[in-house]
Parts: structure tokens; C-alpha cells; sequence
């Protein structure tokens, strides 16, 4: 981390588990004594609309990810990356699923960019990107309910990630059903092994 801080800027849309996904990481950030805030939830949370949260672990005074300070983006769907950039600079880590939700007011439309053109754009302006099929692990997993640990296991595997895989994955069995642990476990080694 730099200077011990570091920062999370999660989008994607409603539905996505993007909530849970910050909450585990927030509770692993404590556990480990770290200090944590986290900001409000941004958008709409129902299926859909587009959905933010910041994280920043560290001696931090405000839960806001200022323009261009983000550790990292990780996007649980391809154009709320795109939507997120600002927040990015050269060395972000860029993590982000490739599978994308068209919204139904464009579908059809030639108006939604192709992935492969946003991951060529991101990779020749960022050194640190990793596109991953994110649906793909979670279908394989058991359900696509478990992309969020798919993501959140991509997070962990990354260089630098600030916090230990062990405390993630007790925060995930804190935070999620027991019933599906063994399927989200599953989710979150596929997400962590496709990066390391």
C-alpha cells in the first residue's frame, strides 16, 4: 500500500452483489486492525441501475476516492468501469468482469461498446488490467449469484492487495449464508486462481 493507504472504487449495477462485496472487505480491513471507511452507497441498488461504493483502508479523513487516487476499480460490469475512470490513474489495478449487462433502453442499439474495445482501451492506457470471465467462474461454480466472490477473489489475487486471503474468506463466511459457502468458496478460488 502506499503509504499504508489504500482504496477501492466497486461499480457495476444492481443486483450484483456489490453491497456484500464491500462489506466483506471492510470487515477483513478491521480484523486486521486496519482502519476502514467506506461511503454511502451511489445509484440505484435495484436491478440495473448503475451502483458505487468507495472503500479506503488506511489513515484516510473522508470515505470519497478523490479523481485519479484509486488503488483500485473493481467492476462487476465492463462500461461502469469506463463510467469510473476518473477515479483511476496509470497504476490502478483494473479489475473487472467481461461480461456485460446492456441496459434495455439500448439493447439492440449499436450505442453499447464492444468489451473487447473497452479491455484494448483500458490495456493501452493502464499497466495494471485483468479482464475476467467473471460469469463464466460463477456459472461453473453453481450459480451466477456467486459473481461477486468471483470478483472479490480477482481483488485478493492482485499484487499488492492490502489484505490476507485467510481474513477474506472469514469475513465471507460471516457475511453469507452457509448454505451456499461451499459454492461461494468455489466462486472466489476461480476468481483468484483466473489472476494469479
Amino acid at each position: 500500500m502506499v503509504n499504508d493507504n489504500y482504496s477501492i472504487y466497486i461499480c457495476g449495477v444492481g443486483g450484483q452483489g456489490i453491497i456484500k462485496t464491500s462489506t466483506i472487505i471492510g470487515e477483513a480491513a478491521m480484523n486486521e486492525g486496519l482502519n476502514v471507511v467506506m461511503s454511502e452507497i451511489h445509484g440505484m441498488s435495484q436491478r440495473g441501475g448503475s451502483v458505487s461504493t468507495e472503500i479506503k483502508i488506511g489513515e484516510y479523513k473522508s470515505s470519497i476516492i478523490e479523481e485519479n487516487t484509486a488503488s483500485m476499480i473493481l467492476g462487476f460490469e465492463p462500461s461502469e468501469v469506463v463510467r469510473g475512470i476518473s477515479k483511476a490513474n496509470k497504476d490502478t489495478c483494473l479489475v473487472f468482469n467481461t461480461h456485460p449487462i446492456v441496459p434495455a433502453q439500448i439493447a439492440g442499439t449499436s450505442s453499447y461498446p464492444s468489451v473487447d474495445s473497452i479491455t484494448s482501451s483500458l490495456k493501452e492506457n493502464y499497466n495494471n488490467v485483468y479482464p475476467v470471465s467473471g460469469n463464466h467462474y460463477a456459472e461453473e461454480s453453481g450459480s451466477i449469484l456467486s459473481l461477486n466472490m468471483v470478483l472479490l477473489g480477482s481483488a485478493v489475487a492482485v499484487p499488492n492487495f492490502p489484505l490476507e486471503k485467510e481474513n477474506i474468506i472469514e469475513a465471507m463466511k460471516n457475511n453469507l449464508n452457509e448454505k451456499f459457502h461451499k459454492m461461494n468458496l468455489k466462486a472466489f478460488e476461480s476468481g483468484y486462481n483466473a489472476i494469479k
